[in-house]
């Protein structure tokens, strides 16, 4: 089982990689600095919390994993 903190460490570090790329492509698209930050901001927030969420959830399925000795 991951702890609390090996989730939101892996989450972190996922987020810069996903949140570079997304702000990139703002950018890319509109060319405005402001909105790449801002979009970059709350995608990071919302998308940090959801990750966390999710593994936390997944670590509650049986369905999968093996036991190890």
């Amino acid at each position: 089982m991951d702890s609390h903190t090996r989730s939101v460490t892996k989450g972190v570090t996922w987020r810069i990689v996903a949140s570079v790329t997304t702000m990139g492509l703002v950018y890319a698209f509109t060319g405005d600095l402001m909105l790449m930050a801002e979009v970059g901001v709350l995608e990071v927030l919302a998308k940090l919390t959801f990750y966390y969420m999710h593994e936390r959830a997944w670590e509650r399925v049986a369905w999968g994993k093996v036991l190890v000795r």
